[in-house]
């Protein structure tokens, strides 16, 4: 993506902020419902092409898909257009990601587990602030909303935000620029290229089996747990004195065993951190205990993990 197809996107956001739009995503599932209706096969309104991801007549908003097309964003065929990118509302901003749906390897997903997630952090934050200048990074940050909101709840903090997929790294650039945010971008699933100290990690891990391996959705082992404890254990191993993480993520219930916030007390216990771990929400994504691989599972929790070193 060009320089000037970025500026294009931000000048989209800057527009539909003065516009006041507003979209919440819901779950892919609820999504798809919604577009079931009869009345919902065209886009009547901006809700419509950059939230619904609908097909618009073309002319619907002149300035919004000239932008649109000057980023290479906007698909135009028989008199009607359809915009790549979705554009959602948290936090009183606005941000860029993938359109639905999001079957692509490289799609930047937003949705329900994302405004929980910027919950978690900005609750986390009001109750123990960081000092100022502290340094915060986003591992897998995908459209950039946990390092981005726990910047905008932090003092003067420097931003990192890590993930394999340039796509989402363009789009998280882009979407702290508009925050008023400055951010580092690190190309990587580790954590090696990222300087000390790291004084808060914040991470929305993978933590679903995906039939698909894609890398924004699939945990891999433990029922999904796997990615998610790999994160914790090198982003725990990574903080300063003081320093702290947040890992909002799904675990599996089996036999009324939480696997996941076993291995992170034990990885707390190794590494002489306090930790808790909580559950959010006791039963998420049900309809995934039809797969085979979820066989022996009662039950999908979402739980909040906190980390913290001694200073």
């Amino acid at each position: 993506m060009s320089e000037s197809a970025n500026t294009a996107l931000l000048s989209l956001l800057k527009l539909l902020k003065v516009r006041a739009y507003q979209f919440v995503t819901p779950t892919p599932a609820s999504h798809a419902r919604v577009l079931d209706r009869p009345d919902m096969k065209e886009a009547r309104d901006l809700r419509g092409l950059l939230g619904w991801s609908l097909p618009a007549r073309s002319g619907l908003d002149a300035s919004v898909e000239d932008l649109l097309r000057q980023a290479g964003m906007l698909e135009e065929a028989d008199g009607q257009v359809k915009s790549r990118l979705r554009v959602s509302s948290l936090a009183n901003q606005l941000w860029l990601h993938s359109a639905y749906p999001t079957e692509a390897e490289d799609s930047v997903f937003f949705g329900p587990d994302t405004y929980r997630f910027a919950n978690l952090i900005a609750a986390e934050l009001a109750r123990q602030p960081l000092a100022p200048g502290a340094h915060i990074v986003d591992m897998g940050a995908g459209a950039g909303v946990g390092g981005i909101v726990a910047g905008l709840c932090s003092e003067g903090a420097r931003v990192t935000l890590t993930d394999l997929n340039p796509k989402a790294l363009r789009l998280a650039r882009i979407n702290a620029a508009a925050a008023g945010i400055d951010v580092e971008t690190v190309e990587s699933d580790t954590l090696d290229e990222v300087e000390d100290p790291i004084d808060l990690a914040v991470i929305n891990p993978p933590y679903i089996i995906d039939d698909g391996e894609r890398a924004y959705r699939d945990g891999g082992g433990m029922h999904g747990g796997e990615i998610p404890l790999k994160m914790t254990r090198m982003a725990a191993e990574r903080l300063a004195p003081g320093g702290r993480l947040i890992l909002y993520s799904g675990a599996a219930i089996v036999g009324g065993r939480n696997a996941l916030c076993e291995a992170v007390a034990a990885l707390a216990e190794e590494l002489g951190l306090e930790h808790a771990c909580r559950e959010l929400d006791p039963d998420v994504f049900g309809e995934e205990l039809e797969k085979p691989a979820y066989a022996d599972v009662e039950r999908i929790a979402l739980v909040a993990v906190t980390m913290e070193r001694s200073a």
